[in-house]
């Protein structure tokens, strides 16, 4: 007795992947934060920032954002300067994405540097 045709398993379900959803709030600058491009890769997940206060720093990612944090040149985020040589040092906090980049230059608060209109 011969079994029933099954079809075959939708194989392409498997690699989709969802868009991105729309964002409820971009995270703005608080306190000492300060919002930069990241123009170098230093490399030992170092970066060499230049903020809207003028200053270039190099960043560190910190631990806990290590491996869910990937950040390439150009890209825009968020830094917190150290207490000591903050003015040379820094953490990087938080990336933007394009959809968030766009609200951010629409709120003026990337009208500062015209080097952000490369997204």
């Amino acid at each position: 007795m011969k079994k029933p045709y099954k079809k075959p398993a939708k194989k392409n379900k498997k690699g989709q992947q969802m868009p991105n959803p729309e964002f409820i709030r971009v995270r703005t600058p608080k306190n000492k934060e300060v919002l930069g491009t990241v123009m170098q890769r230093l490399g030992g997940s170092r970066l060499s920032v230049a903020g809207l206060d003028g200053k270039t720093r190099v960043c560190r990612i910190p631990g806990r954002l290590k491996k869910s944090l990937w950040v390439r040149e150009g890209n825009i985020v968020l830094v917190e300067p150290w207490e000591f040589e903050g003015d040379k040092k820094g953490d990087v906090v938080y990336r933007y994405n394009p959809t968030q980049v766009d609200w951010l230059k629409r709120k003026g608060y990337l009208k500062q540097i015209s080097e952000f209109d490369e997204f």
